[in-house]
């Protein structure tokens, strides 16, 4: 993959993260710099924990001023009209699967370039799309969405394993496209289906 469709991929998954944490910020009531820390939070948090993980210091988001100021602007936006944002709720959730799908991918792919084994790189190409969203949920006061049930964490690691084995195989570029669509496609149908991971037996999911 290249270095500029890696780029590319990389703010649009942050851009779309990052407008969903400032709207949980806004929900909050916080005031702007609250809402850009949170779009921060989550729009960078997956792939600074990544970064730190293969030994990638100091990480992008903090060695390249794209990575700070697309969050920060979306952050901005968000903020200033939110409302218009409130009323688009399916359309964010649609986006956020997009990002996760994106993260999922390019950040198994920069882990297996740090010579990891297979999955080794598919965990932390699923940690970089669902660690922001962690990080915010928790910031935020809220129980992590991959802790509530809701099939998250699992499509990004289908979608993270099948990039990493694109890259290992050094496969065509739109092989990436696959990963991308399994991970969108499954996380898509699950929010359609109501579909969710299993509880222990006998629990209420209430």
């Amino acid at each position: 993959m290249s270095d500029t469709l890696l780029l590319v991929l990389d703010l649009a998954g942050i851009a779309v993260f990052a407008s969903t944490g400032a709207l949980v910020g806004v929900r909050k009531e916080l005031d702007v710099f609250g809402v850009i820390v949170l779009a921060l939070i989550t729009g960078l948090g997956g792939g600074v924990l990544r970064d730190v993980l293969i030994g990638s210091v100091p990480p992008a988001a903090l060695d390249d001023w794209r990575y700070l100021v697309v969050p920060t602007v979306t952050a901005v936006l968000v903020f200033a009209f939110h409302p218009a944002f409130g009323r688009m709720e399916r359309q964010i959730m649609v986006l956020d699967a997009v990002g996760l799908a994106l993260f999922c991918v390019t950040g198994a792919v920069k882990a297996d370039e740090a010579g990891l084994g297979v999955l080794a790189a598919s965990a932390l190409g699923m940690l970089s799309g669902i660690g922001g969203g962690m990080m915010r949920d928790v910031a935020a006061g809220r129980v992590p969405v991959i802790f509530r049930g809701e099939l998250y964490a699992t499509p990004a690691f289908a979608g993270a394993l099948i990039a990493t084995l694109v890259h290992q195989e050094g496969l065509s570029q739109w092989w990436y496209v696959l990963a991308f669509a399994v991970c969108l496609g499954w996380r898509l149908i699950a929010l359609k289906r109501g579909w969710t991971a299993p509880l222990p037996p006998g629990t209420d999911r209430g």
